[in-house]
C-alpha cells in the first residue's frame, strides 16, 4: 500500500514515543517531507502556518529520530514512532497535548525555556495564538484586540505613529519602547490572520540582495 500524493498532497502525521506509545504531537507531511524523513531518519514536516518544509528541531535541536512509520488502512494518515530528543511541543512541554478539556486545566508542565529555543518573537506569537482560545476577555488585552478588529487596527496605526514621533524627537530608549509596542500589536494582527511571522522572515530573505526600488517595481 502506498500514499496517493495526487489525492492527498498533505497528510496528518501522529508522532508517538516508540517506547511509551505516548502521543507527542500532530503535524503534516507532503511528499517531499515524507521522502526526507525516509532518507534521513529524522522527522520532517510541512508547516501549514509557515507554508514551508521544516525539520523537527531545526531551531531548538529537539529532533525526532524515526524508529518506525505506520500507514493507516486508507493510506492517508501516518503514525511515526520516534525517539524524541528534548521536548516535542514548541511551548517547551514534553507533549503538545497538555490541556485537559474535561477538567479545564493544564496536565503537563513546561520543561524548557522557549525564549532560548525559538526567540522572543516566535514565543510571543504562539502566546498570542493561545490567547485566541481564552474565554476571559477582561484578563487578556490580546484577546480583547483579537475580538475587536477596529480596535486592533487603530492600535497598530497609533503605535506606528508613535514610533515615527519617537524616531524624530525622542530618546533611544523611547524609540525602543515604542518599537516594541508596534511589534507586539503587529504580531496580534498576524495572529488575527493566522500568518506566522516565519513567513515575514521568508519574505525578507527573498528580498535580501535585491534593490528596494527594483522589488517595489516588480510588485506592480
Amino acid at each position: 500500500m502506498t500514499i496517493n500524493w495526487n489525492k492527498t498532497p498533505l497528510i496528518p502525521v501522529i508522532a508517538q514515543d516508540h517506547e511509551t506509545n505516548e502521543v507527542l504531537m500532530l503535524a503534516y507531511m507532503n511528499e517531499e517531507a515524507y521522502n526526507l524523513t525516509l532518507s534521513t531518519g529524522y522527522a520532517h514536516y510541512f508547516s501549514r502556518s509557515r507554508q514551508r518544509l521544516w525539520k523537527k528541531g531545526e531551531s531548538s535541536n529537539h529532533t525526532q529520530e524515526v524508529k518506525d512509520i505506520l500507514l493507516d488502512c486508507d493510506a492517508d494518515t501516518l503514525v511515526v514512532k520516534i525517539k524524541q530528543n528534548g521536548v516535542a511541543c514548541h511551548t517547551g512541554t514534553k507533549s503538545c497535548f497538555f490541556t485537559s478539556v474535561t477538567h479545564n486545566k493544564r496536565v503537563l508542565e513546561q520543561e524548557v525555556d522557549t525564549d532560548a529555543m525559538y526567540g522572543i518573537v516566535d514565543t510571543l506569537y504562539h502566546t498570542i495564538l493561545e490567547r485566541k482560545s481564552s474565554k476571559d476577555e477582561k484578563k487578556s488585552w490580546t484577546r480583547k484586540l483579537l475580538n475587536n478588529k477596529k480596535l486592533m487596527l487603530s492600535k497598530i496605526k497609533e503605535e506606528a505613529e508613535e514610533v515615527c514621533v519617537a524616531i524624530d524627537k525622542e530618546s533611544d530608549k523611547q524609540v525602543i519602547y515604542e518599537s516594541a509596542d508596534l511589534l507586539y500589536h503587529t504580531l496580534v494582527g498576524l495572529g488575527y490572520r493566522d500568518i506566522s511571522p516565519d513567513r515575514v522572515k521568508q519574505e525578507l530573505k527573498r528580498r535580501f540582495g535585491v534593490s528596494g526600488i527594483t522589488e517595489k517595481e516588480n510588485r506592480n
